[in-house]
C-alpha cells in the first residue's frame, strides 16, 4: 500500500472540505441510486445510532437528513437513537454479534476501532454501494483513508466499511473574558502557552479544563507529541511504515511536559476521575480559561456559554490532531441495510452539508460561501490551515485495538502521580506492540 500517498493526499483532499461538490448525492433529484429512491413503497423500520450532542453540527445536519429521508420514504418509520460515545466504544462488538443490531451506526474509524469490527466480519463491505453512489468518487485522499480497511483492520487501503461526511480537529478553546480580566495574552508560540498557563495559576486559578476517565487528556498528549514530531514520525505510529521509539524525543518531551504541568497545578489533580462531560461543562460554567479539545464541542459552546469565548490552533503545532468526522458503518446482521445506504446517501447532500457547516461543524462536501457568522467562519478558516499545511494526524488510540483504555489508564496514572513518565511510556508501548504484530504479523 502506498501509505505515504495516502497521507500526503490530505492537503489536496482537504479541497473537499472548503468548495461545494455537485451531485452530493447520487439523486440529485430525489431518487436514489441503487436503493429504494423517493416515492417508493418502502416499509419498515429505519434505526440509527449516533453518539453526537443534540446541539452539535452533526446531530443538526442529520436532523435535517432524517426529515429528508421521512419525506423520500413515507411508508418507512425511522427509530433515532442516542448513545453515548463509551457505550459504543466498549460495546460494539458484542451489540452486533447479537440479532438486535441498528441499521446504521456512527462508529470511530481507525485500526482499533471500525478496522476491528471490519477485520471481525461484524460490518458491511460497502464496495458494490460506494462504487453505484459515487461515494468513491466524492471521497479520495485522507477522505478515504479512515473509510478503507484491508482484511487485518489496517486502515488506508482494502474495502470501503464506513462513509464520513465531517471533518474534525482538535484546538484550544479559550475563555476571553478570564483572558482580558487577568491580563493575559492569547499565545501563538509553545513558550507563550506554557507562560500563559503559569500566569493564569498565579492568580490562583487552573488554567486546563481537563478529562482523565475519557479521551480528552490522551489527545492533550498528542499535541504535545506532535509538537516535536514529523509527518514520518505520524506514518510510522499510524500507518506501521516504521517503528517508533516510545521513549524517543516525540513521547518524552509530551509526557514530560503533561507531568510538569500536573506538578505546577495547570492541570487538577482531581481531573484523572473526570469524564469529558465534566470537563466541558466546567468550561461552560465558566471555572476554567482553556478547554483543549475537540471541533464536535463548538455546536454546544455556541448554544450554551455566557461569556465571550473564541479558539486558537494549538500554539507552535504544524501537526494537529484531526481527521475526518467518524463513519457511518452498516452491521453485518442490519436488516434493512438498502435504506440504510439511502440514509448515508442523503447525509452527504449539500441541504445536510450545509447545515452541519452553518452549525460549526466541517462539512466535507458542502459550500463554504454559505457560512455567514464570522466566529463559524473563523473557526472553519483555522481547520482549512491545517489541511492546507497538511497537518492533520490522526488521534493517538487509533493504531491497535484496546488501545484507547491502554491510554487513558496510562495517563490517569500520570495524574495521579503513580508513574513516572518513563514508567507511563513503557506502559503505552507494550500494548502497542503487541497490537501492530497483531495486525502486520
Amino acid at each position: 500500500m502506498a501509505k505515504t500517498r495516502l497521507i500526503k493526499g490530505i492537503a489536496a483532499a482537504g479541497i473537499a472540505l472548503l468548495l461545494p461538490l455537485t451531485a452530493c448525492s447520487s439523486g440529485g433529484t430525489g431518487t436514489s441510486t441503487a436503493g429504494t429512491g423517493a416515492g417508493t413503497a418502502a416499509t419498515g423500520t429505519l434505526t440509527i445510532w449516533d453518539y453526537e450532542g443534540a446541539d452539535s453540527a452533526m446531530s443538526k445536519g442529520w436532523a435535517k437528513a432524517i426529515e429528508i429521508f421521512k419525506t423520500e420514504h413515507p411508508g418507512v418509520t425511522v427509530k433515532s437513537e442516542k448513545q453515548t460515545f463509551e457505550q459504543i466504544q466498549k460495546n460494539a462488538k458484542i451489540v452486533l454479534s447479537g440479532d438486535s443490531v441498528p441499521d446504521v451506526m456512527e462508529y470511530n474509524k481507525g485500526n482499533a476501532t471500525a478496522g476491528v469490527l471490519a477485520s471481525e466480519g461484524l460490518i458491511t463491505s460497502l464496495n458494490d454501494v460506494a462504487t453505484k453512489r459515487g461515494w468513491d468518487t466524492k471521497l479520495k485522499g485522507a477522505l478515504a483513508t479512515t473509510g478503507k480497511y484491508t482484511d487485518k483492520g489496517l486502515m488506508g487501503s482494502g474495502d470501503w466499511y464506513g462513509i464520513p461526511n465531517y471533518g474534525e480537529y482538535v484546538t484550544v478553546f479559550y475563555n476571553k473574558d478570564m483572558f482580558a480580566a487577568n491580563g493575559v495574552a492569547v499565545p501563538t508560540t509553545a513558550a507563550e502557552f506554557e507562560a500563559a498557563l503559569a500566569a493564569f495559576k498565579a492568580k490562583g486559578i487552573t488554567p486546563l479544563a481537563e478529562s482523565g476517565a475519557e479521551y480528552p487528556m490522551g489527545q492533550l498528549w498528542y499535541q504535545l507529541v506532535l509538537a516535536n514530531a514529523n509527518r514520518d514520525f505520524v506514518n510510522g505510529y499510524q500507518l506501521f511504515t516504521s517503528d517508533v521509539d516510545f521513549h524517543g524525543t516525540e513521547m518524552t518531551k509530551a509526557t514530560e511536559t503533561l507531568d510538569s504541568w500536573v506538578k505546577k497545578g495547570y492541570i487538577s489533580k482531581d481531573a484523572a476521575a473526570l469524564k469529558a462531560e465534566d470537563m466541558g461543562v466546567s468550561f461552560i460554567n465558566g471555572k476554567y480559561p482553556i478547554m483543549v479539545s475537540g471541533s464536535w464541542w463548538f455546536g454546544r459552546l455556541k448554544t450554551e456559554i455566557k461569556f465571550n469565548w473564541g479558539s486558537f490552533l494549538f500554539p507552535g503545532n504544524k501537526l494537529n490532531t484531526g481527521s475526518t468526522g467518524n463513519l457511518w458503518v452498516v452491521p453485518e446482521k442490519a436488516k434493512n441495510k438498502t435504506l440504510a445506504y439511502d440514509f448515508i446517501d442523503i447525509t452527504l447532500r449539500p441541504e445536510v452539508q450545509n447545515v452541519i457547516g452553518a452549525n460549526g461543524g466541517l462539512p466535507i462536501a458542502g459550500d463554504a460561501s454559505t457560512i455567514s457568522d464570522p466566529q463559524i467562519k473563523a473557526f472553519t478558516a483555522d481547520f482549512s490551515k491545517i489541511v492546507a499545511d497538511d497537518g492533520l494526524s490522526f488521534y493517538p488510540d487509533w493504531p491497535v485495538a484496546g488501545y484507547y483504555d491502554v491510554l487513558v489508564s496510562g495517563f490517569q496514572s500520570l495524574v495521579n502521580q503513580t508513574k513516572t513518565p518513563a514508567q507511563v511510556l513503557d506502559f503505552i508501548a507494550a500494548p502497542y506492540a503487541e497490537g501492530k504484530k497483531s495486525i502486520k504479523g
